[in-house]
């Protein structure tokens, strides 16, 4: 399948449907798994007669939409692309419907999904979104590059490894950056990524009673090593570049090493879109000999808001996208390879997608390798490995966000980007109630 452009904005498909059949609304982002789920929903229409209106949006824009709707009860939206993140808040605040319907189902397999995946979207055993694909992060890197710089990757590499290995990598003349990573602002974005890169170095958001802690040496060392790494290995332009910008370098050839989403493994691997896709190898998520990696642990998940006043057709197209059947119909169109990963057991039993994707056991030890409930080396008051599971989080990590990904634009300096993350995260947790 041929990877489009990013879409930003909403745009419908005419289905056919009777002329009494209902029309569901569906939220999603923009990525490539949830594009080709929406060319192959004709196949759900046909069978249902429901018709589908498909709204498809940038990461940040999506998140903004979807949370203004839901928490004004807005009614948009009948099926919503959220993630680990939204999926217990919202529950408890009683936004969403649970998926009594699947876990009631045989058929679909509730017991199929992998645990650390089901257990971010459920609350007290109660499933609230069903995770449309699970994601770690880990290293993706050219061999054919780094064997030009002499070196070997290691399964489990350091974060000085990754240093060494991206300058030696990068060849400005030809247009080959060391290393991309996420500069684009956004709570999801580059803050999911320096996040789960600040584990690795000691660091936490808040310490046990909620203090911030962006004013601790383990934090300016994480912003320190990111901004002179992009600096010295990063493509220009880096503090624009989210997930699907950073694909699309790698898949052109511009990228010596690319540490983001495991699910990003079989786009790049993929021949039809990737031009060095058999130069590809993966890595764990580095670490600093501190006992944790930087990877992180999501699913982009579908769940039904409690505004939908089409709950029963909703469950049956969140049934469709989500159960076994759906896999086997993209292997058949695309391979196994490219089927949505990262989600359930039987997946990862499967001969003939393991034989596909070289990189299905490192995804899989990767997801099971985050720990939500013990995410850093020092204690903390919160779950979540490269979020902290409270209601404010995606306020104070935007606003963050937008200081650290200054910093890489080279608007202020690092020192003076943890100043005011620090400054204004304090002000916010305050306000919040949770420092007294």
């Amino acid at each position: 399948m041929k990877l489009t452009p990013l879409f930003v904005g909403a745009f419908s498909l005419a289905l056919a449907a009777s002329a009494s059949a209902q029309t569901l609304t569906i939220a999603t982002v923009n990525n490539g798994d949830m594009i080709r789920m929406q060319g192959l929903s004709e196949a759900f229409t046909a069978d249902t007669g429901i018709g589908l209106n498909w709204v498809v949006l940038e990461e940040n824009t999506l998140r903004q939409n979807v949370t203004t709707d839901i928490a004004t009860n807005g009614g948009q939206y009948d099926v919503m692309t959220i993630g680990t993140y939204e999926a217990p808040i919202w529950a408890r605040q009683g936004w969403l419907v649970p998926l009594d319907a699947l876990s009631g189902d045989p058929a679909y397999d509730v017991d199929d999904l992998l645990p650390a995946i089901r257990d971010g979207l459920s609350v007290d055993g109660k499933l609230y979104a069903a995770p449309f694909y699970g994601e770690s992060s880990f290293v993706m890197y050219r061999k054919d590059l780094m064997e030009k710089a002499g070196l070997t990757m290691p399964e489990a590499p350091t974060w000085e490894f990754i240093g060494e290995a991206a300058r030696a990598m990068t060849d400005r003349a030809n247009d080959i950056n060391g290393i991309c990573l996420r500069g684009k602002a956004g709570w999801g974005e580059n803050m999911a990524f320096l996040t789960a890169m600040s584990n690795s170095f000691g660091a936490r958001w808040f310490d046990e009673a909620w203090q911030p802690q962006f004013n601790t040496p383990q934090w300016k060392d994480t912003l320190d090593t990111y901004l002179a790494l992009m600096a010295d290995a990063g493509p220009t332009g880096a503090s624009s570049n989210g997930f699907n910008e950073n694909l699309t370098l790698f898949q052109q050839g511009k990228c010596g090493m690319w540490i983001d989403a495991t699910v990003a493994a079989s786009f790049v691997t993929n021949p039809t879109d990737s031009t060095v896709a058999d130069q590809v190898g993966f890595a764990l998520a580095p670490d600093n000999g501190l006992g944790k990696r930087g990877n992180w642990l999501w699913a982009w998940s579908l769940a039904i808001p409690t505004s939908s006043q089409q709950q029963d057709d909703a469950a049956k197209f969140i049934n469709w996208a989500t159960n076994k059947a759906y896999l086997e119909t993209v292997a058949a169109q695309d391979g196994w390879a490219n089927v949505p990963p990262g989600t359930r057991t039987s997946l990862y039993e499967n001969a003939e997608y393991q034989a596909a994707a070289p990189f299905a056991k490192m995804t899989l030890d990767s997801i099971n390798s985050a720990n939500p409930s013990q995410p850093t080396v020092d204690p903390v008051p919160y779950v979540g490995v490269q979020f902290v599971a409270i209601p404010e989080f995606a306020g104070i990590a935007t606003n963050v966000g937008q200081l650290f990904s200054a910093a890489l634009a080279g608007q202020m300096s690092a020192d003076d980007a943890l100043a005011q993350a620090q400054d204004a995260t304090l002000r916010d947790m305050t306000r919040a109630g949770y420092i007294k």
